[in-house]
């Protein structure tokens, strides 16, 4: 179960941070691409992420 948590957390950082730069239009060539949406849905995903990463490290 651990390494579940610690996947899907990073799983979840990863594609948190892909999010957020297509919303804020860093990173083009998407449908996402400038869409205020994803310019907040990507850092709530990746702060998720961050939450599962950690409780998977931490667990013993």
């Amino acid at each position: 179960m651990r390494w579940v948590l610690i996947v899907v957390g990073a799983l979840l950082i990863l594609s948190g941070v892909v999010w957020t730069l297509q919303g804020l239009d860093v990173l083009g060539g998407s449908s996402m691409s400038g869409s205020t949406i994803w310019a907040v849905i990507g850092p709530v995903a990746a702060v998720i992420g961050a939450v599962l990463f950690l409780r998977g490290v931490r667990k013993r």
